[in-house]
């Protein structure tokens, strides 16, 4: 392929995983106003252009998968079950609340997965972790300087998370979880290359000073607990005689861990500044669940639950007193989106991805090989107190898709190791 067209589609794929974090364009749309959850007196911000973005997007990862059209059906063939969720989600359309909601967040999430699938048929995972280093170096510079040089849009104005650092995102929250998605990339770059690594290790620093500034407290515990579980992971490179006993050794005293942190919730969340609630989402969960009762196996439709005052979402806002964009929780929200059969599917999938991580993860040594470990154990991390899963337009639903085809691709006999 000719050497311009193959850099043009560098930054074609570079720039749109700046787009698909959420980075700059929701910010500047909403005239630096947009602080999510915390801003609720603010008009509404009209996205019509950034969804215009984003077509063109899907657009041209169609145009260059058709480039290599037979490859890129090859490897669609190796992993089902993301095409089974969209599939099931674009079912949705006949069983929805709203189905012109449906029909519209299904097409985009159509595309975000397209997106995902370019990454994993076009670039081996080690020039994907390259990728999204050089976009993430984009993102700390434009988030350093809006941060110092237009502070009104680079950091919380006002509210109970004044001065907190958000870049070029709407929200600290944002901020920090990007820059935690970050650190991992840089960690594994910086470990598995010999030469020039001192690029990563600049790199993982601005990450976790970003990250720090954000004062995201759910973001900061996750990525301590994500590179926690580093050494837990390489134990599954070890010889079956001593793999074995590490693990149950590893899950009981886990088992333990979790029991005593259950006794001492309340003061441990009191340490950092929160509630065993988490700011009020165990609250809302109930009447979130007394919702799911009531369409347990097919759901309300795709992205149809939260709107508005006519939506079912209402209910759980009248019981719950607050507004919540969203369950806060991504399991709920799948399960209010697709019911149970949108839940077994995403499980079904999730284990696939797992079980193929670990299978590679034995199999390639190199550090290049943590990354389909590490990023849909974040991704279940932030799941936990936030809602991401199948999320139409979003990087971490991008991520998961290209994590899960990448495996699928280097699982293939047939395919050439992708190292």
């Amino acid at each position: 392929m000719n050497k311009k067209l193959e850099i043009a589609e560098w930054i074609f794929t570079v720039l749109s995983v700046i787009v698909y974090s959420g980075g700059l364009f929701p910010l500047l749309l909403s005239g630096g106003s947009g602080e999510g959850m915390d801003d609720m007196s603010s008009a509404p911000t009209d996205y019509s252009k950034l969804l215009a973005l984003f077509f063109l997007n899907y657009l041209i990862t169609f145009g260059l998968l058709v480039l290599r059209w037979k490859k890129s059906l090859y490897i669609a063939k190796k992993e089902w079950t993301v095409w089974i969720l969209v599939g099931i989600a674009f079912a949705s359309i006949f069983w929805t609340f709203n189905s012109k909601l449906t029909i519209n967040r299904s097409i985009q999430l159509a595309g975000s997965t397209l997106f995902g699938f370019y990454l994993a048929a076009r670039y081996s995972i080690r020039d994907q972790l390259k990728l999204l280093s050089w976009s993430f170096v984009i993102i700390i510079t434009l988030s350093i300087l809006m941060a110092v040089i237009i502070p009104y849009y680079g950091t919380m104005s006002y509210g109970i998370h004044a001065g907190s650092w958000r870049g070029i995102y709407t929200h600290k929250n944002w901020l920090g979880r990007m820059m935690t998605i970050g650190s991992i990339v840089f960690l594994i770059l910086a470990m598995d290359n010999k030469q020039q690594k001192w690029r990563y290790w600049i790199g993982l620093s601005c990450t976790f000073s970003l990250l720090l500034l954000s004062k995201s407290s759910a973001a900061i515990i996750n990525c301590v607990t994500v590179f926690s579980i580093i050494p837990i992971y390489s134990m599954f490179r070890w010889r079956y005689l001593l793999m074995i006993p590490a693990v149950i050794t590893t899950v009981a005293l886990s088992s333990g861990l979790s029991l005593w942190f259950n006794a001492n919730a309340n003061s441990i969340f009191g340490m950092i500044g929160k509630d065993a609630t988490l700011t009020g989402r165990t609250d809302m969960w109930p009447h979130i669940i007394d919702m799911i009762a009531k369409e347990p196996w097919l759901g309300y439709g795709y992205s149809a639950f939260w709107n508005d005052w006519n939506s079912p979402g209402a209910t759980v806002w009248y019981a719950a007193r607050w507004e919540p964009p969203n369950a806060h929780s991504g399991l709920l929200d799948l399960w209010l989106d697709l019911g149970l059969v949108g839940v077994l599917a995403f499980a079904i999938g999730f284990g696939i991805v797992v079980v193929r991580g670990l299978r590679w993860f034995r199999i390639d040594q190199s550090w290049s090989s943590f990354w389909p470990m590490l990023c849909p154990t974040y991704l279940m991390l932030a799941n936990v107190s936030e809602s991401f899963f199948l999320n139409f337009n979003d990087l971490f639903w991008v991520l998961y898709v290209s994590v899960a085809f990448s495996l699928a691709r280097v699982s293939s006999p047939q395919q050439k190791i992708l190292t």
